[in-house]
């Protein structure tokens, strides 16, 4: 009787799926779903002429465009461009941005001198800097790369900088009491605590730095993804314009999922919802 009574309520417990998200089985692909819907409304609106060719492309045209450009070099040339000037921008943004963050969060002194003027500097535009950051930089590489990097610095320091002020405090006492040094602290304590921040911060900066990108690649650029759009514009070649776009978008999608993919093996110690 002992063992029905008991073992009952356990099976009861282990059959019960926690609600939301997290209780339920992932569907492969799924979020395909989204845009392979907004593609099937794009192709409808097309073809029963709700959507002027000139105005908005089919997507059969666009496909075959872009195909065309694949074909020939041009695509996979500005693509390349495009990829290194965002990489070396996320790079320079991202490591200013957790330097930064550690020492504001984890500093009297670096709170007082770095968090209000990054608060300050946080309020304006970065498109707005444009036409002072070509004064200082020039129109060549520097100020495309500079202008990504300022542009993802922001994200990945707020949300590093909240998730490390954020920290219980016992884990400070916690600290103090088995004797860590500073170093220990940081490397035990401090950046796992922040990590969760800084994937969040990531996640919001790539996708800002494809946002900045396609504006200063119009700044007098010879390629990128940015300067095809923008000479497409020139000749109203509206296909080769939501090439463009549609790259942008896959890119940003890409770049999304590979944090999150990164996120999920750096954090595998965090049980979630999710």
């Amino acid at each position: 009787m002992t063992t029905t009574t008991t073992g009952a309520p356990a099976a009861r417990r282990r059959s019960v799926r926690p609600p939301g998200p997290g209780g339920r089985r992932r569907v492969p692909f799924s979020r395909a779903l989204g845009p392979l819907l907004l593609l099937a409304l794009w192709q409808t609106c097309s073809a029963t002429g709700v959507l002027d060719p000139q105005t908005l492309a089919p997507p059969g045209a666009v496909a075959r465009q872009g195909w065309e450009l694949l074909g020939d070099g041009q695509l996979g040339h500005h693509l390349w461009v495009s990829l290194q000037r965002a990489a070396l921008g996320l790079a320079f943004g991202g490591a200013a941005a957790v330097l930064l963050a550690l020492l504001a969060g984890l500093s009297r002194l670096g709170e007082a001198l770095i968090d209000g003027t990054a608060q300050l500097f946080r309020a304006l535009p970065i498109l707005a800097l444009v036409p002072l950051a070509i004064l200082w930089f020039g129109i060549g590489e520097e100020v495309k790369v500079i202008l990504v990097a300022l542009g993802t610095f922001f994200p990945i320091y707020v949300n590093t900088h909240a998730a490390l002020t954020g920290l219980d405090l016992r884990w400070a006492e916690l600290a103090r009491t088995v004797g860590l040094n500073r170093r220990q602290f940081l490397r035990r304590i401090a950046l796992p605590g922040a990590a969760p921040g800084f994937f969040t911060g990531l996640r919001l900066a790539v996708t800002v730095s494809w946002l900045v990108l396609v504006v200063s690649e119009q700044i007098n650029a010879d390629s990128g993804i940015g300067y095809l759009m923008e000479q497409a514009r020139t000749f109203g070649q509206t296909d080769v314009i939501v090439v463009g776009l549609v790259v942008y978008g896959l890119l940003g999608l890409a770049s999304d999922t590979l944090v999150r993919l990164l996120e999920r093996r750096a954090l595998r110690w965090r049980t979630t919802l999710g």
